[in-house]
């Protein structure tokens, strides 16, 4: 897919990070399919604004599924690379998410544990038993929101990163999200998968500061428009 500057949406930019908003379907960093990724088109804009005659520095801090749309950061400098990859590792920088999933899960509030093993050839990520070798172990708490019909709007904090982890924890509970084919919803077909990443905090590398981002999923497109997006996004902030 041909994504440009103009494509994402940049949030917040000093000499040391970026934080942008990647659109649905891009790449955070280049893949064997050869689209415009996040991480190329930031480093050109980069290049093309400070007018640096050779390759811009930008460093990849955390990853967002090409499927994902939301908030991201990255560094300016490989110092503020060192920090914040230190902070993620640390568990430090808070990942918050929104999700529409199929049906409604059994408590309104909880916390999900599983084993996670990822399938290279097929990517397609499988829950697994803590023994089961090249396991991984996946954690989330999430809330419930808001149930329409068969499906409902679920706010997820991460507490690992691994690869599909909204995506295969949920299905786990016989509640895939909506859109996403590849881990169970047979009725969304065509649909982009409703996963969004809409807060992320974290300290700044430098200055220390407390930095705080929200940023909505598309409002106007199925099945996001069904609920009260802005009620949610603004206790995020609580």
């Amino acid at each position: 897919m041909n994504f440009t500057i103009d494509d994402v949406n940049i949030l917040y930019e000093d000499n040391h990070v970026i934080v942008a908003v990647k659109p649905q379907n891009m790449p955070s960093v280049p893949d064997e399919s050869g689209d415009a990724d996040m991480h190329t088109v930031l480093k050109e804009y980069i290049k093309q604004k400070e007018n640096k005659p050779g390759d811009a520095f930008l460093g990849v801090v955390h990853r967002l599924d090409r499927p994902t749309g939301g908030v991201m950061m990255f560094a300016k400098t490989s110092k503020a690379a060192e920090r914040l990859t230190g902070a993620v590792k640390e568990r430090e920088v808070e990942k918050k998410y929104l999700a529409v999933i199929n049906g409604r899960l059994k408590s309104d509030r909880g916390t999900l544990v599983n084993w996670l093993r990822k399938n290279p050839s097929t990517n397609v990520v499988s829950v697994v038993t803590s023994l089961t070798e090249g396991a991984k172990e996946a954690r989330l708490d999430y809330e419930q929101l808001e149930t329409l019909g068969a499906i409902s709007l679920v706010r997820v904090v991460l507490h690992t990163g691994r690869g599909h982890q909204i995506r295969v924890q949920m299905a786990a509970q016989n509640c895939p999200l909506f859109g996403d084919v590849k881990y169970g919803d047979k009725l969304a077909r065509g649909s982009n998968l409703a996963l969004w990443a809409c807060e992320l905090r974290f300290t700044h590398p430098v200055t220390g500061d407390a930095m705080i981002f929200v940023c909505y999923p598309p409002e106007e497109k199925e099945p996001w428009k069904k609920f009260q997006l802005k009620k949610y996004l603004e206790n995020f902030y609580n």
